[in-house]
């Protein structure tokens, strides 16, 4: 009974330390998932490499995966779930409108949410456990508002946007409007489609064309962007497009094909860095899935790395929003 007793005191001690759960929340399902599955894939990388390196003070990090599906109710649901098994952050989500829906969730659980590329003004200014490694809607809109006024000036244009995420589409235009009119040029129209697989693209490129403009403005996603691009383009227009960092990915090259040869696209981050910690985080990237990890898949990876740093400086999880 003795070494029985003894045995089981004894366990405990040569057990490993526990995890440390970290979650993910973003839409890698659906039109936009190509943000979400770069996001995901450059966490998961993140991890895989603190782990090598002995994780955060000898505790490994387990990623726990949410897919929200671009759906705000699914967002939620799989917010609470990670929250109630116990995470002690989230990194996501992708998009602003999602990031807006869940962020009254982590702010009752006092639960740290750092996003790649949620980035609407509505977010901006509040004391409350989202952060974000990447500019404002505002800010980025208005950059490229005033590089086509300075740089490449294009005179009145017509714009579309998508409603599904309001919380970014719609603040980004705003932006950039007000940017570009007090340069002393105008934004004619802006039409409004929901993006779903039903979306008649031929009829909203035949509404944005019907109004005399020197450029094309698109503030959608890369799918969306690439399609209606192609509708422009089949239409015989030859106008200049401009589109938004949203749909600044591999994959709007790779569905719209010659329609998007020479549009005008933003990017947060300078793709031919010759920085070493960028150059060894592609090189990874790139032999882990064979593919470019774009803006969404750096942020991220960025998103990842400041939690857990934060993590290895300050261990306790309900400090972790005073650390960051």
């Amino acid at each position: 009974l003795l070494g029985s007793l003894l045995g089981s005191l004894f366990l405990p001690a040569c057990s490993p330390p526990e995890p440390i759960p970290i979650g993910f929340v973003g839409g890698i399902s659906g039109r936009g998932a190509d943000l979400g599955v770069a996001a995901r894939d450059a966490v998961q990388l993140a991890v895989e490499l603190r782990n090598r390196a002995g994780g955060i003070a000898g505790h490994e990090v387990k990623l726990l995966i949410r897919d929200d599906q671009q759906n705000t109710a699914t967002a939620q649901g799989v917010t609470r779930e990670l929250i109630d098994q116990g995470v002690v952050a989230i990194v996501g989500p992708i998009t602003s409108t999602v990031a807006k829906a869940i962020l009254p969730i982590v702010d009752d659980a006092r639960v740290v949410m750092v996003s790649s590329s949620a980035t609407t003004d509505e977010l901006t200014g509040k004391d409350d456990y989202l952060y974000r490694v990447n500019m404002s809607t505002a800010e980025a809109a208005t950059r490229i508002a005033e590089y086509h006024l300075k740089e490449r000036p294009l005179g009145p244009l017509v714009a579309a946007y998508d409603l599904s995420n309001r919380s970014y589409t719609e603040r980004w235009l705003e932006a950039f409007r007000t940017t570009y009119e007090k340069g002393g040029s105008e934004v004619r129209s802006a039409i409004g489609f929901e993006s779903s697989s039903e979306t008649a693209f031929v009829q909203v490129a035949r509404k944005l064309l019907a109004t005399p403009a020197d450029g094309v403005l698109i503030v959608a996603n890369s799918m969306d962007t690439a399609l209606l691009c192609q509708q422009i383009r089949k239409a015989g227009s030859r106008l200049p497009i401009i589109v938004s960092g949203w749909a600044g990915t591999e994959r709007l090259l790779e569905l719209g094909g010659k329609a998007v040869e020479g549009v005008m696209v933003a990017q947060n981050f300078d793709r031919e860095s010759t920085a070493p910690a960028y150059q060894a985080f592609r090189q990874a990237y790139r032999e882990r899935f064979r593919r470019e990890p774009g803006f969404s898949g750096t942020m991220a990876f960025d998103a990842a790395n400041i939690v857990m740093e934060a993590l290895a400086q300050q261990p306790d999880p309900r400090k972790l929003k005073a650390t960051l």
